[in-house]
């Protein structure tokens, strides 16, 4: 299977504050999702956890109607910018998940929140640069929370394409937007070299039982979820 790095939707040519979240794999496998998905310029797009902003800007060059939202002033900030210079037009929110847009409804909802197990129970501080990767003991802090809101801000018919690792449990977020009333399923999957985050974890993930002896990659998936 090919791996994430060598997915074919162009990010261009992206600028990133210090501590803000570049685009990697998961970026990758994400973006290609969103270009599978169809996005045109009748389209209401939201991207959460959005980060540098390159899923908002890919988004926006397609000529969609376009929102990010980041927790992260940094973040912001970078998207703002980013989609300034690509020439795009992406309203850009500071706030926690989808609540900068709650009563707001999307067609497309894309999310590549932070879902990294991490030793600690506690979120980290928002201007630390791991807020954008650790998410408790389970890996699940914001994935949880997003699974939970998720049909709040689609619309009839409307899609959810959120990436997360296999380590924080694909079938728990099959299983809750399932029970929420969406139908999902796995979109695309991946296989990637341990990042440095998770080599520096290693230990500890296997000391939990999250990564085998042998283990070598971390798998990648992108859910789909779609309201009725």
């Amino acid at each position: 299977m090919a791996t994430a790095a060598a997915r074919t939707a162009d990010l261009g040519n992206l600028w990133t504050l210090p501590g803000v979240y570049a685009p990697q794999a998961d970026t990758h496998l994400l973006a290609q999702a969103l270009h599978t998905e169809g996005v045109t310029a009748d389209t209401d797009v939201l991207d959460v956890c959005t980060g540098s902003g390159a899923l908002a800007v890919l988004a926006a060059r397609t000529g969609a109607r376009v929102t990010a939202t980041d927790i992260s002033w940094r973040a912001v900030m970078t998207a703002r910018m980013n989609a300034l210079r690509a020439g795009h037009r992406v309203r850009v929110r500071r706030g926690d998940l989808t609540g900068p847009v709650a009563r707001q409804r999307f067609d497309v909802v894309v999310s590549n929140p932070p879902y990294v197990p991490a030793p600690h129970a506690h979120r980290p501080r928002r201007h630390r640069p791991a807020v954008a990767w650790d998410a408790g003991r389970g890996g699940r802090q914001a994935v949880d929370r997003i699974c939970a809101h998720a049909r709040d801000v689609l619309r009839p018919h409307g899609v959810l394409l959120m990436v997360h690792s296999g380590l924080c449990g694909v079938e728990e977020t099959l299983r809750q937007l399932t029970d929420s009333g969406l139908r999902c399923s796995v979109a695309d999957r991946s296989y990637v070299p341990f990042g440095p985050v998770l080599t520096e974890r290693l230990p500890w993930l296997r000391a939990q039982g999250l990564i085998g002896a042998g283990e070598d990659k971390e798998e990648l998936v992108v859910i789909r979820a779609e309201r009725s």
